[in-house]
């Protein structure tokens, strides 16, 4: 048995992990092809591993639990905030119609780019820039993913959530916790939480409250 299958069994099939779709996608994507040469002997353990700029890839179980939680469909077109070394969006990918995702620091959007183009992946597009306001001009979506901890989901997120669509985002208070939230209609929203995670916080826009508390009110101009 491969690292890779070791990792289905042990990691994903042996825990909670049972939608096929995000098997088979766990397989077909190789996942050596989005980390450093450096910790390739280590693509398939059940670990973060550093992807360079101070961000790592999510461990093999957390990429297939998102996924899982978002109950994605064929048809679905999905915003991810956090494209990173571009893994999670493979992932998404195979089970999608198309993954838009954001990258706020410019080499790790260019190295998203280059392995998903490795990968030959036809179905994601990568904007370099700050995920606060979504991408307006592709919404509405169906589902959105956020990869890095917020202490509040941003407001233009939401409002470029399909009516009946999911958002799944890591929500920092005194712990974080992944939250799922449900679009029921309007501004009717259904939150659960899931599970403990750990993220890196995501920055940019969604830094700027902190500031004001710290008596510092600066802010952009629209």
């Amino acid at each position: 048995m491969d690292d890779k299958e070791m990792m289905i069994e042990h990691q994903l099939t042996g825990r909670d992990i049972y939608d096929e779709k995000i098997l088979d996608a766990m397989r077909a994507v190789d996942r050596r092809i989005f980390v450093p040469d450096e910790v390739r002997d280590m693509a398939y353990d059940d670990t973060p591993l550093p992807i360079g700029s101070g961000q790592t890839i999510s461990q093999p179980y957390i990429v297939a639990y998102m996924a899982q939680a978002l109950d994605l469909h064929p048809d679905d077109k999905v915003l991810e905030i956090g494209a990173g070394c571009g893994y999670n969006a493979a992932i998404l990918s195979r089970m999608v119609s198309h993954v838009y995702t954001i990258e706020i620091i410019e080499g790790l959007a260019e190295l998203a780019r280059e392995n998903i183009s490795k990968a030959g992946i036809p179905n994601v597009t990568v904007r370099t820039g700050d995920g606060f306001r979504g991408w307006p001009e592709k919404s509405p979506f169906d589902k959105i993913m956020l990869t890095a901890t917020t202490p509040y989901l941003p407001e233009p997120l939401k409002n470029q959530l399909k009516a009946g669509g999911k958002i799944l985002t890591p929500i920092s208070d005194t712990f974080q916790k992944l939250m799922l939230i449900e679009k029921k209609s309007g501004n009717d929203y259904e939150e659960h939480g899931l599970i403990p995670v750990r993220f890196v916080p995501m920055t940019g826009e969604i830094e700027e409250p902190k500031r004001w508390k710290k008596g510092n009110p600066k802010q952009k101009e629209s």
